[in-house]
């Protein structure tokens, strides 16, 4: 029963009752662990800004991966910076031994023999990673340096899914890094020597004509960085091999002993063109920084404690422990988006920053730590949009300036595209592209085309005619405008060249075939087109249907300075000749239909519920809730897909929380965020991508805060799919600017604060 919450009922709520054991807290999400790791699988993730650290001891050695997340080489495989190894005299972690990450500052901590105290953490702000020893005794400390890739790194087979080149029968190589001692520090750096991945998918996309014209973000491109430390100097060189790879190393060594050790690491990545442009702002990064650790330090701590305020889920239950395990793992995966707040780039679905050995993922030997499965600068935009979806309820909104920044970036390349291909207006983003803006080539297809087969027909079976997930992202811009007051004035003609495409193209298509632009109803005929990588050469896909039909309605009730006159007459047209959802019977019952017919099956989505989410014409507080539900419970076409729900990109979860399916959304968002199976509890999957699966985290994130709170139209639905014995306290954002905190326990509301206040009667507890 729903129930209005009055002006008195809410004040009433807000008397607390505090019986009963007490909420989780962030330091009770905090990770301890009390004993040495076996391997890299068992590192603990580090970072701030746009770097990002695994740390983990092993054998009485320190040793971290760090990545930024913009190293792209020639091939566009995203490369880690390196590996690196502190080993101490006098400290030894085989007894007493701690390592604790501390999400109230973004701390890595290492406690060891001689209370030697090892600190990691990363400016939120500048791009410098800081290590700080401290011990009772003095210690001598050897600092090293260790580099896999010394040679020519030649990939194949497997090793190609580094690269949008998979599937290329020309030699591809990952080459040589350049590393030195500079005086008494370690010069590392990697400088793209062609444009080889840019180069071959212009070529292989039939795009000369339009080359010159193309932003290319791999010509020039320097990543890299300085090593260095107080009382270190130049050491020796090295050889080892960790894991399945090799390594060359370079370590800096302690000239006397000392009971305080400051590390840095400061990296730069830049377009520049020379190497010595690159090495003089580096070496200015590193000048400011050594000047401002102090300062630095107050303005990380600040940004994080800031950053838990914006908005938490603690949970409890007496009688099913499940609930604190699935908000501990909800705040530890939002701490690893957190970690790549500021990136040139945004979080990859497909292990963010913290990728480790392979061997250690799936077994896949021989592979380097560069690793990971579905390419580096490359984007899969399905899997891309769960892993920003859940930072409007949190609040984390100047998180995804990185990923609209990355399509801005694109749009110009991708209306050239358009241009060239098809000679008409808008911007054509495809399902899998490069930071470019083209297709990704393994995906637009390598073989020479033929007349069956044209320019701009993708020759990837899941990915043609895939063009509508960009509208995922259009939403999410406009949405922060609606939840953070945004002005989104950068995003109006990013949005308005993507709804062109789609205008003009479709419309063109039925040129082709027929003296009219439309169907009898005067609606588009989306033909050829897709419902996600599932149900394939479809006509009036409802995924397509539901993405244009709710961008439209929402770019059109912004307030009028964001639309020309010209601009909302052309939207309010294009917006009449949308087409229907359709429909169909299945098993006696009316259910959404994936398309009004598709040809073939091709993966396992259930896309007939996208008009859910995340589109919101379905759901709780919305019409014909039960055609929605029984589109859950009768409308897939294979009982396969009833497996592994809970896995990556699986949506099923946030499904069943916006339909108001209790036991579903409590079981499904639980496997969702129980433990992973590495040491590490969110370093989830590897499901159908990779460790740590970012869009399977996104996913849990999404479907918690569904459960707990959702949207319709002003309409707050308090608690709208949410268990009796899970006791939660919680803070999340809603539409309007505006905050709810909500304190539930033994199955009431205890406490209910909505800023601002002329929004509390917009409330519905559920």
């Amino acid at each position: 029963m729903k129930t209005r919450l009055s002006y008195i009922l809410a004040m009433l709520l807000m008397c607390t009752g505090v019986g009963g054991k007490s909420f989780q807290t962030l330091g009770d999400c905090n990770v301890t662990w009390n004993t040495q790791s076996k391997n890299s699988s068992e590192s603990m993730p580090c970072g701030g800004g746009e770097t990002g650290l695994n740390v983990w001891a092993e054998n009485n050695d320190i040793l971290f991966y760090f990545s930024r997340s913009s190293c792209f080489d020639e091939n566009n495989a995203l490369l880690k910076l390196g590996r690196v190894r502190l080993h101490l005299s006098e400290a030894h972690f085989d007894k007493n031994f701690r390592q604790v990450l501390t999400l109230q500052d973004g701390t890595v901590r290492l406690y060891g023999s001689n209370n030697t105290v090892v600190t990691l953490w990363v400016d939120v702000f500048h791009p410098v990673v800081h290590v700080e020893v401290r011990a009772d005794k003095p210690q001598k400390a050897t600092l090293t340096y260790e580099n896999w890739r010394y040679a020519d790194y030649a990939l194949s087979g497997e090793d190609a899914h580094l690269c949008g080149m998979k599937g290329t029968k020309e030699n591809i190589y990952i080459y040589p890094d350049s590393v030195a001692f500079d005086k008494n520090q370690i010069l590392f750096y990697h400088r793209n020597r062609n444009d080889f991945v840019f180069d071959r998918t212009v070529d292989c996309e039939e795009l000369q004509d339009i080359k010159d014209k193309l932003w290319n973000p791999v010509k020039n491109r320097t990543f890299g960085g300085l090593i260095q430390g107080s009382g270190l100097v130049a050491g020796s060189t090295g050889n080892g091999r960790y894991a399945d790879t090799d390594y060359r190393s370079w370590s800096l060594v302690s000239a006397a002993p000392q009971k305080k050790i400051n590390i840095t690491i400061t990296t730069h990545v830049a377009q520049t063109p020379t190497l010595r442009e690159w090495r003089q702002t580096l070496d200015g990064i590193q000048k400011r920084q050594l000047a401002s650790t102090a300062a630095d330090r107050k303005a990380s701590l600040r940004w994080w404690s800031e950053f838990w305020q914006r908005s938490y889920i603690n949970m409890y239950s007496a009688s099913d422990p499940r609930a604190e395990q699935i908000a501990r793992n909800y705040q530890l995966f939002r701490y690893m988006l957190g970690c790549n707040a500021y990136g040139d780039t945004p979080t990859k679905f497909n292990g963010s920053l913290f990728t480790f050995d392979p061997c250690y993922v799936k077994g896949n030997r021989r592979l380097s730590p560069d690793f990971r499965q579905w390419g580096g600068a490359s984007m899969t935009a399905q899997n891309q949009r769960l892993v920003y979806w859940p930072m409007l309820k949190s609040g984390d909104w100047d998180m995804m300036d990185s990923q609209f920044s990355y399509y801005l970036r694109m749009q110009r390349n991708a209306e050239l595209m358009t241009e060239s291909y098809w000679g008409h207006n808008g911007a054509c983003f495809t399902e899998q592209i490069e930071n470019f803006g083209l297709p990704v080539a393994y995906s637009y297809g390598m073989e020479p085309r033929t007349g069956l087969r044209p320019r701009g027909k993708q020759a990837n079976g899941y990915c043609e005619y895939l063009w509508d997930t960009v509208m995922d992202f259009c939403l999410m811009m406009i949405r922060t405008h609606t939840y953070e007051g945004r002005d989104i004035s950068p995003y109006i003609p990013f949005i308005e060249s993507c709804l062109t495409f789609f205008d003009e193209h479709y419309r063109m298509l039925a040129l082709q075939r027929t003296v009219q632009p439309f169907d009898r109803n005067k609606h588009y005929i989306f033909y050829p087109g897709t419902a996600g990588e599932t149900y394939k050469m479809a006509t009036n896909s409802s995924q397509t249907i539901a993405a244009l039909t709710t961008v439209l309605r929402e770019l059109l009730a912004l307030p009028d300075k964001y639309l020309s006159d010209t601009s909302r007459s052309k939207w309010q047209e294009m917006l009449s000749h949308m087409p229907p959802l359709p429909f169909r019977i299945m098993e006696g019952h009316k259910v959404i239909a994936p398309a009004q017919s598709f040809e073939r099956l091709m993966n396992v989505e259930i896309n007939q519920l996208y008009p859910v989410f995340p589109y919101d014409m379905y759901g709780l507080g919305r019409p014909d809730l039960e055609v929605a539900r029984d589109t859950w419970r009768y409308g897939i076409d294979q009982p396969r897909w009833q497996k592994n729900r809970h896995e990556s990109w699986h949506q099923d979860a946030i499904f069943c929380a916006r339909l108001g399916l209790l036991p579903e959304a409590r079981d499904l968002v639980w496997r969702k965020l129980q433990d992973g199976r590495h040491r590490f509890p969110a370093f989830f999957g590897p499901g159908h991508d990779w460790t740590p699966d970012h869009n399977w985290g996104g996913t849990g994130m999404i479907a918690l805060q569904e459960m707990l709170m959702q949207n319709v139209g002003d309409s707050i639905l308090l608690l709208p799919c949410w268990p009796k014995e899970w006791d939660v306290s919680f803070k999340l954002h809603a539409p309007q600017q505006t905050t709810v905190e909500c304190v539930y326990k033994n199955g009431r509301v205890e406490r209910l604060v909505v800023l601002p206040e002329t929004r509390r009667k917009d409330v519905i507890l559920m």
